[in-house]
């Protein structure tokens, strides 16, 4: 199948584009493959009927088949992405398994395809690497492992259908799927000692006695009410929870993360930052430098390529110190982070010009506008520790550079201007000026709408969040309500990167699928879920529920911080990102990257969330 086009779409868009054709399989096995297609008007139904024609059994592991289902999701302008291309947000969950594919603009029709027999245990992606960072790359569906006696077969069957959206997809699931079980769970990432509630919706009807749910070898009490199972979690004890669940002979799983208590999880990883992460050589410039640590060889890592520079990113660990000795006293913490303070102005940041430099020893070779607005967030954090009036004058400093350098037109990741504007103030410094420079930058963030200009990639979620971002604050300091109305337009198309999948890795976990490529070790493209930038959607969603008072944003935002979480690990230890598929062009995926490098800021962001 080369085309799938809705009749009732406007834009004619082709929600199946990819190199391999919709439908192709690839199976390593001798099965005989056979491929049914059937359709009513938009509604397509597929079959892929496998059969054993040998005089042997035979038994498939999880990759040996593979299904191409290339739906539409990758990064050309952003213009072409909001009518002409899809988030395509992926569940297996072996019997209830689904693709809820959205157009990225949010008009509808969108697209959805679920499971109506068989078994989908995962998925792998190949990309085009000559795209880097804008080809999300082919889906392939992976049948989960089942076994063939001679003349026996095996199907695979699903429908694809149009839909109005997430809350619509859920419905029609229900319409398509005469077995669909829908898991909503309170929390997916979990602090140890809460408990929450499970549930799992059914449209079909089943016996209580048909009803089976795990945890390892332990069975897990329920109740049956309206047709739908309930059951409590307790989080005792750390580490993932995988729920394997049987309802009404349909099976599908729920993964739950349950982490230390939140104070110690960021005081564990504060200590291993002052301990193992910061560079101690006095013979070196780089003395006092926060770098990546490799989990693997046990050692720190620099290089002067980009992302495992001295600079950049990795100032959010500085970050977290400071916000976490706003809390606590730590003397040893403390001594850590006024060492790499000196180090970054040392190194990284003109006190007197605002310069922010992209590597140490002022190199500014490589000019990057992101730099700016997350070293002058750093020196707000110093003096709301130390409230030395000194660390409001090099932030103005390096915000007033930035604007100077273009940064009206450019859409930076935590631009701190209600922090900035606040601060001055209680320093009785004179605040119009900046104000100017923020109210000009939501101006054009304003009229430019979705038509985004493109940045390091050339459309992406950390793109829509910094624009909903920028105008919720300008909103915040002026009150105007073009802003506010303009920010609710941001807000519409950001919330479509994220899935509601009931795993702590996909639940309200932004779309983000190269960051493993620039961030980390093995240097791998494919889907982060999660990636600590994620959770910029949850300062959107907070800032949003903090204007309205809506909350249901308040738990999306929490959802959206939580889902980041998994990157830290109870020792302190950390990773920089989770790459999800099973495989990525061939190459075996499902892991953490062993480099801590830039994760902290979703430490930084949940912690600031719950300090207010």
């Amino acid at each position: 199948m080369k085309e799938m086009i809705y009749s009732q779409d406007k834009y004619r868009m082709n929600w199946i584009e990819g190199t391999v054709e919709w439908g192709t399989v690839k199976c390593r096995l001798p099965l005989n493959v056979e491929v049914k297609r059937h359709y009513e008007g938009n509604i397509i139904k597929e079959q892929y009927i496998f059969t054993n024609n040998t005089d042997k059994d035979i038994f498939t592991k999880l990759t040996d088949i593979g299904i191409y289902t290339p739906f539409n999701d990758d990064y050309t302008t952003a213009a072409e992405c909001m009518t002409n291309k899809c988030h395509a947000h992926i569940w297996c969950g072996n019997e209830t398994a689904y693709v809820m594919a959205l157009r990225m603009g949010g008009e509808a029709p969108h697209a959805g395809l679920v499971l109506n027999s068989g078994a989908i245990g995962g998925y792998s992606v190949e990309r085009d690497m000559e795209r880097m960072s804008n080809d999300r790359g082919d889906f392939i569906l992976h049948p989960s492992p089942f076994s063939l006696a001679p003349n026996e077969s095996y199907m695979i069957s699903w429908t694809l259908f149009p839909h109005n959206g997430k809350e619509d997809f859920y419905k029609q699931t229900s319409v398509y799927c005469d077995k669909f079980l829908d898991i909503r769970a309170e929390k997916y990432v979990l602090f140890k000692g809460e408990n929450i509630n499970v549930e799992i919706k059914s449209d079909f009807l089943f016996k209580e006695k048909d009803v089976h749910i795990l945890l390892g070898d332990k069975k897990a009490d329920f109740t049956v009410k309206d047709n739908s199972v309930f059951f409590k979690v307790n989080a005792e004890v750390q580490g993932e929870m995988k729920y394997q669940i049987c309802v009404g002979g349909v099976h599908t799983y729920l993964r739950l993360l349950v982490l230390p208590s939140l104070g110690n999880l960021i005081k564990s990883r504060c200590h291993f930052i002052a301990e193992k992460q910061q560079y101690n050589n006095k013979n070196s410039r780089l003395n006092g430098a926060y770098l990546i640590y490799d989990n693997e060889e046990n050692s720190l890592f620099y290089s002067a390529q980009y992302d495992y520079n001295g600079g950049r990113e990795r100032v959010g660990m500085g970050l977290l110190l400071a916000l976490y000795l706003q809390n606590e006293k730590d003397a040893d913490a403390e001594q850590s982070l006024l060492k790499y303070a000196d180090y970054v102005k040392r190194e990284l940041v003109d006190e007197n010009t605002g310069e922010v430099y992209n590597d140490y020893m002022y190199d500014g070779s490589y000019k990057r506008l992101y730099n700016a607005s997350w070293f002058a967030l750093f020196y707000i954090e110093l003096y709301k520790l130390y409230k030395k009036r000194d660390y409001i004058t090099v932030a103005y400093k390096i915000l007033m550079n930035y604007y100077e350098n273009g940064g009206a037109e450019f859409y930076p990741i935590e631009l701190p201007a209600v922090e900035i504007i606040r601060c001055m103030e209680t320093e009785h410094m004179e605040t119009e000026t900046i104000m100017k420079q923020f109210i000009k930058h939501a101006d054009f963030i304003s009229e430019t709408g979705t038509n985004y200009p493109s940045s390091e990639v050339n459309y992406e979620q950390s793109i829509a969040a910094p624009a909903a971002d920028i105008l919720f604050k300008v909103y915040n300091l002026t009150k105007d309500k073009k802003y506010l109305n303009a920010a609710e337009k941001q807000l519409e198309v950001l919330e479509l990167f994220n899935g509601l999948q009931p795993d702590c890795h996909l639940y309200e976990t932004a779309i983000r699928h190269w960051d493993g490529y620039w961030f980390g070790k093995r240097k791998m493209y494919g889907d982060t879920f999660p990636h600590y930038w994620s959770s910029l959607t949850g300062n959107v969603y907070f800032e949003y529920a903090k204007i309205t008072g809506n909350d249901m944003y308040i738990k999306k935002a929490e959802a959206s911080y939580r889902s980041t979480l998994s990157l830290f690990m109870s020792d302190g230890s950390a990773s920089c990102a989770y790459v999800y598929p099973v495989s990525v062009n061939g190459e075996k995926a499902g892991f953490y990257d062993p480099y801590a490098n830039d994760q902290d800021w979703g430490l930084y962001f949940m912690m600031r969330y719950n300090n207010q």
